[in-house]
């Protein structure tokens, strides 16, 4: 189960990000992650909750957004989803090799949500809060690899 791995990445990406931007508390995370990941999110979600505990995002709410495959045609440079290897180009038909994949492995912290220690943490539209805040992700991949 390598989603363990993945969410002890993903805790020390989390707890680098909310000690930089002064939060006690984290309670959302938002992570995108490619279809070809090969990541359940039921089981990330567990061992994040697992590697979590009795630290300031043991009860954070992890949210998983799919990414879909995206591969750009070499004869006509068009983007298209893919379902399965096979798919054909919209605009050329079958192709027999060359597709580029453009996404579809990544895995990103796209934002951490919480509160912080003093009253005057910026969110993150710059706005001064009363202690909570927002802050995007450092685009840090959490894992896996890199296509």
């Amino acid at each position: 189960m390598h989603e363990m791995a993945i969410a002890q990445n993903l805790l020390e990406i989390v707890l680098d990000e909310s000690a930089r931007h002064g939060m006690r508390r984290v309670d959302r995370i938002v992570v995108q992650v490619g279809a070809l990941a090969a990541v359940v999110p039921e089981a990330l979600t567990f061992c994040f909750q697992v590697v979590s505990q009795d630290t300031p995002a043991a009860s954070a709410r992890l949210d998983i957004e799919t990414v879909p495959v995206v591969v750009r045609c070499p004869l006509c440079g068009e983007l298209f989803e893919v379902e399965d290897r096979f798919d054909a180009c919209p605009d050329c038909g079958p192709v027999m090799s060359g597709m580029h994949m453009v996404s579809g492995r990544e895995m990103t912290v796209l934002s951490i949500e919480g509160e912080g220690d003093n009253e005057g943490v910026e969110d993150h539209d710059g706005n001064q809060g009363a202690g909570g805040s927002e802050h995007p992700g450092d685009q840090r991949p959490t894992g896996g690899r890199k296509s």
